[in-house]
């Protein structure tokens, strides 16, 4: 019982020079939160400590009950009884680590919005101060130049990329290719010696193979008239 009271000495030293900080902190404005996170924390781990130091005497006086259980049953009674306090104890700390434990996390988030909002606000003083040479008017101005300078560039363009010189018409440039066309197939028909005539007489029949060669002979004498039609 000792070392508890001990345990307990220390948390009330420690909480009466707790009670000093927290009323220096109360004459200037209250703890900040990142000071009472610090004391939670350092709350969090006394108490660890001390479930650590009862769950040992828990032990110890199992070890006792156990011992004395056949020899002397009253020092077994207490203790276990002992026992039951110290596990009473325990339980209450691990309520207490628990309150602590939301009550940390809960400061831990605000100071985070907090800090969020305000770097935020810092953000929206920056975008306002940025904003303040800037107008609307002057903006709808300079897209309305950017635009008209885009659109002289563009007709720039297209005066670059027109071809120089005289421009002649395409269908009449094909008309005369024609007539130079038909001009030349005359002149072929020309240095030809003119259409074979074509005998009156019939064409006494002979062999297989002089029968296909004046049948392909009379087909090219058709394709030559026919030629000839085409040109006059």
């Amino acid at each position: 019982m000792s070392k508890i009271s001990k345990l307990f000495k220390g948390s009330s030293s420690s909480s009466s020079s707790s009670s000093s900080k927290s009323k220096h902190h109360k004459s200037r404005g209250g703890p900040s939160p990142q000071e009472a996170i610090h004391r939670l924390r350092e709350t969090e781990e006394m108490l660890t400590k001390k479930q650590e130091y009862l769950e040992k005497r828990i032990e110890q006086e199992i070890v006792i009950a156990k011992k004395n259980g056949t020899k002397n049953k009253r020092a077994a009674l207490q203790a276990l009884k002992r026992k039951k306090r110290l596990e009473q104890q325990l339980t209450q700390i691990d309520g207490t680590l628990s309150t602590i434990e939301f009550q940390r996390e809960a400061l831990e988030n605000s100071h985070t919005n907090t800090e969020v909002l305000k770097n935020m606000g810092f953000a929206a003083k920056a975008m306002k101060k940025v904003h303040e040479n800037m107008d609307l008017d002057k903006i709808d101005d300079l897209m309305q130049d950017i635009t008209e300078q885009q659109d002289v560039a563009q007709e720039i363009n297209d005066a670059i990329s027109r071809p120089f010189g005289e421009t002649f018409d395409e269908d009449e440039l094909l008309a005369e290719l024609a007539e130079l066309e038909q001009e030349e197939l005359e002149e072929n028909m020309k240095t030809m010696g003119g259409l074979p005539s074509v005998p009156s007489s019939k064409v006494p029949s002979g062999r297989p193979s002089q029968r296909a060669t004046t049948k392909k002979r009379v087909e090219e004498d058709d394709d030559m008239r026919m030629l000839a039609s085409w040109a006059t």
